[in-house]
């Protein structure tokens, strides 16, 4: 059910994580920890199912005795030998604690709130343009399936349905794989993706070069590094940020045909390449622009050793104010500004663990340039401080066209997920050749279909505060 494209960082081997020494940082227990948090982007299929809990004390027995059990540990998940044929986890809303009668606080006021009291704020049209389900206050708890095949995620979860049978309603589905042949660990834009996760203390035992290694408590709840005063029961627990981002591919494709980067040599195709890849930040391949200013490189692209072992700093060029060969704007460099931080930034990072949903663009949507069928991406973060990760990041980097600060020209939004309430963006630096040049887009290429927030309890707080 895991896949590892080449230019991902490789997972660890479980052996690895249990001789790590003492001095190496946090000693995790990884059979507490529910397998999805620290995997990341390695899933081949995966479904999430949206429920409400309609009798909250039969769930809870339910939850306990039947299951808990079924639910996967990172160990199982890191372990062949005990890996499942679907591997299943649970996180619950604020709504759904609620429910569940848990009062204690968590200390994390994104999460109490909910997503939908924050759609604006991250630059979402409100919630016009969402699901209406996110919308509500009846999506409970998510379940999180993985597997390779889609009969076997069906099968688990008519299992599981039945084992819940009438202590909970559906509320809503939404299957994610990964696309097919080597377009596999590439989103929808046909960009690779997962290459900039971060490394976790306790977890990562081989980080590669160029990969900031942070410590736990920056994913995990009440491990080192988390600063937050927390219920002992929460411990190993995550916060678990999803958002279903629709993406508009035929439109963004037709955008980059219609403004080619005129650099000298360059053939019209090319000059479009070029364009998306210093709008993203990365090529294709996913070779970075920084390294790789006006062609792609595959190999690069293909070498986790090499394709993020960079910071934007080059030696006799203005940090400042060369954009010669990333953007300040590109999506790359507004979510991860690396060396643009000086120090290096270490309280904003989130562990990554998305997936795209939907069909592949079809003949007649890429002649017309316009989307007919749905797909994008189904986007999950995790970590332990919503508001210091993803809602940081989005609202504080990707929407505000003054970051990354003190540069000698203002930014603009991030060109691939900024938003200003379905508004127009201006981005600025996609010119290599005019730097001054400026960009307005007035079609949003990744649209917000809405989500929730919720916290993805460890193994002992499922068999314990949760069922009392």
């Amino acid at each position: 059910m895991l896949n590892s494209p080449n230019g991902q960082p490789k997972l660890p081997i479980l052996s690895d994580i249990l001789n790590m020494p003492s001095d190496s940082g946090s000693s995790l227990n990884l059979d507490n920890i529910q397998g999805d948090v620290l995997i990341g982007m390695k899933k081949k299929l995966q479904t999430f199912y949206f429920f409400e809990i309609t009798d909250s004390s039969t769930f809870k027995k339910v939850l306990a005795q039947k299951l808990g059990p079924r639910i996967s540990t990172t160990t199982q998940m890191l372990d062949v030998n005990q890996q499942p044929i679907t591997a299943v986890n649970i996180a619950f809303s604020q709504n759904g604690l609620d429910t569940m009668g848990v009062v204690d606080s968590l200390g994390d006021s994104a999460f109490t709130s909910g997503q939908a009291a924050n759609a604006q704020t991250l630059g979402d049209k409100g919630t016009s343009n969402w699901v209406p389900e996110f919308t509500g206050t009846s999506i409970h708890a998510v379940i999180l399936l993985s597997s390779d095949t889609e009969s076997n995620i069906n099968s688990e979860l008519d299992e599981i349905k039945s084992i819940l049978d009438s202590s909970t309603a559906e509320k809503y589905r939404l299957d994610g794989a990964v696309r097919p042949g080597d377009q596999e660990g590439h989103e929808h834009f046909g960009y690779l993706d997962g290459i900039s996760q971060p490394g976790i203390e306790g977890f990562t035992t081989n980080p590669v070069p160029g990969q900031t290694v942070i410590p736990a408590g920056m994913i995990l709840l009440g491990e080192n590094g988390d600063t937050i005063t927390r219920p002992a029961w929460a411990k190993d627990g995550s916060f678990l940020a999803f958002r279903q981002l629709q993406q508009l591919v035929p439109e963004f494709n037709k955008f980059l045909t219609d403004n080619p980067i005129p650099v000298s040599g360059l053939t019209s195709d090319q000059g479009s390449a070029l364009l998306g890849a210093r709008m993203v930040g990365r090529w294709k391949s996913g070779a970075p622009v920084d390294l790789a200013p006006l062609f792609d490189d595959p190999q690069l692209g293909a070498d986790a050793n090499r394709n993020n072992d960079f910071t934007y700093a080059h030696q006799g060029e203005d940090i400042q104010s060369n954009q010669t060969r990333c953007p300040f704007s590109a999506h790359t460099r507004k979510t991860a500004p690396r060396g643009d931080f000086n120090p290096v930034n270490t309280q904003n990072h989130i562990l990554r663990s998305g997936i795209p949903y939907g069909p592949e663009v079809t003949v007649q949507e890429a002649q017309s340039g316009m989307t007919t069928v749905e797909r994008g991406l189904a986007f999950i973060a995790y970590q332990s401080n919503i508001g210091a990760g993803f809602q940081f990041i989005q609202q504080n980097w990707a929407d505000n066209p003054d970051f990354m600060f003190g540069k000698n020209s203002t930014p603009g939004f991030d060109p691939i997920i900024g938003a200003a309430g379905g508004g127009p963006r201006n981005v600025s630096g996609l010119d290599p050749t005019d730097s001054t040049r400026s960009f307005t887009l007035v079609t949003d290429f990744v649209q917000s279909r809405g989500g929730e927030y919720f916290f993805v309890p460890s193994m002992s707080a499922i068999s314990g505060k949760l069922a009392n």
